[in-house]
């Protein structure tokens, strides 16, 4: 019988602990969503502004005009830079979450049916955590703290 009492104090302590945490950390889930928008938008435009204009990059891995990741490099720029606003989040996100898709199989996995298919292996995690992300927010647009907030205020609750 003193077995099942203690039992019943640890699972009470456990759930007053995750409850503690819940309420400390629940009301701040829009200011993290905003928080993880901004950054992952910043982050993916930055990336863009690499694959067109060189930053940082060596000249020789500047894509030339017009090519596939040409094209890719302005879509990065244009959503990761909508996205970090939260100005057409959810058009934005979603043909950025494609993006990554397409990068992602065509660039990381192509269809590799071995050691190569696994994210770790092909070195595609980033595209497809990034992909995984964005049709997240494709789902979910702008949030509270967006442009979109302000164009339909309706629109941008959770």
């Amino acid at each position: 019988m003193n077995t099942s009492v203690q039992s019943k104090k640890s699972s009470v302590a456990n759930a007053s602990r995750q409850d503690v945490l819940a309420m400390a950390l629940g009301p701040q889930s829009e200011s993290a969503f905003v928080f993880l928008r901004v950054v992952a938008g910043l982050m993916f435009g930055f990336h863009g502004l690499q694959i067109l204009f060189g930053v940082l990059m060596p000249p020789e891995m500047v894509p030339k005009a017009m090519t596939q990741a040409w094209f890719g490099g302005i879509i990065e720029l244009v959503t990761g830079v909508a996205i970090a606003a939260g100005a057409f989040t959810r058009y934005a996100a979603f043909l950025a979450s494609g993006t990554m898709a397409v990068a992602y199989i065509q660039f990381h996995w192509m269809f590799a049916f071995n050691a190569k298919f696994f994210p770790a292996a092909n070195q595609g995690e980033m595209a497809l955590l990034y992909c995984a992300l964005f049709l997240y927010m494709a789902c979910r647009g702008g949030g509270k703290w967006s442009v979109d907030s302000v164009r339909h205020p309706l629109d941008s609750r959770p």
